[in-house]
């Protein structure tokens, strides 16, 4: 299974080699990266992708929520933890509207951190699965019908159409019907067969 991957970004650099410390233990295996500043962040942001940012919020320069914006503008699946030494309100509301994960003031307690991380690639593990399964087309092994699952979560469950029908209600596409190479030659032959019966 891949390692998940961690970018720690913090201007106190002793905060970062302690949480960059904290979370490549031997039990952890965590793929750890750090960056002293917004500017740095968001460049490997750009350059790599991350499972989990964990942001300081005030930094001079770009601050944690331009780090949690770049992140999530790059992958929405990428779970971000905002840390802060600011016990403000005003800045945890702030940062869940930008769809921060979770929000920790600093310091702040390893097992604490490392329960919220544990619950951050739990949500995200189940977002990618949604993700794969949305992508997933049902179709009926035996009459061929496809399912349209977009009423499923209303409690009506998938209405199942003919492929034409689904093509025209769901897809908004016009069908014109033709006869494929194969189809053609497979049809000849068997009204050769028949004639010669």
């Amino acid at each position: 299974m891949k390692r998940k991957s961690i970018l720690l970004v913090d201007d106190e650099q002793i905060i970062l080699d302690t949480l960059a410390r904290d979370l490549t233990s031997d039990t952890l295996k965590f793929d750890v990266s750090c960056a002293a500043c917004g500017e740095e962040a968001i460049a490997r942001i750009h350059a790599d992708s991350f499972d989990l940012v964990i942001t300081d919020l005030i930094m001079p320069g770009l601050d944690g929520f331009q780090v949690l914006k770049a992140a999530k503008q790059r992958d929405p699946n990428t779970m971000v933890i905002v840390l802060t030494g600011y016990a403000d309100l005003e800045f945890a509301i702030d940062a869940l509207r930008l769809k921060a994960d979770d929000f920790l003031q600093k310091p702040c307690d390893t097992d604490e951190l490392l329960f919220r991380i544990s619950n951050c690639f739990v949500k995200q593990d189940l977002q990618r699965q949604l993700t794969f399964y949305e992508k997933i087309l049902p179709v009926c092994a035996y009459c061929r019908k496809i399912r349209d699952d977009r009423q499923a979560g209303t409690g009506q469950g998938g209405h199942w159409y003919v492929l034409e029908e689904y093509l025209r209600t769901v897809k908004g596409a016009s069908v014109s019907h033709g006869c494929c190479p194969e189809c053609f030659e497979k049809e000849m032959t068997d009204i050769a067969y028949r004639k010669n019966k």
